[in-house]
């Protein structure tokens, strides 16, 4: 039994192919131009640019988000503070009313206004 060379098989050592190098050649056979070369280079800086575009877009609509959230907080926050003290407020009046002093208290006979 022998072993030939066939068009299919060819051994590394025939070929001088160093340690490391790719043993396979791709060639195209569509040939592009240098204006053909500029227009898919232009193309791609686009695409990539949309691409930032919209990422920067996106960081924007978040910064007015959260804009719109802070304000809805110092509004509640403003209301926060003017219910407490109408609550202070009303609070007060209850308890001076039902206090053992105002309860001592009788009402005045008459009353003189000056003119």
């Amino acid at each position: 039994m022998s072993y030939q060379n066939t068009t299919q098989f060819s051994s590394r050592r025939q070929q001088n192919w160093s340690r490391n190098q790719n043993t396979v050649a791709f060639i195209s056979s569509v040939k592009l131009g240098p204006v053909a070369h500029t227009v898919l280079v232009a193309l791609m800086i686009t695409v990539l640019g949309l691409i930032y575009l919209t990422q920067a877009t996106k960081a924007t609509s978040y910064d007015y988000q959260s804009q719109k959230i802070d304000s809805q907080i110092a509004d509640l926050n403003t209301k926060k503070s003017d219910l407490e003290v109408e609550n202070a407020r009303l609070t007060a009046l209850e308890s001076v009313k039902s206090s053992s002093v105002a309860s001592t208290m009788t009402t005045p006979a008459s009353t003189d206004y000056v003119h």
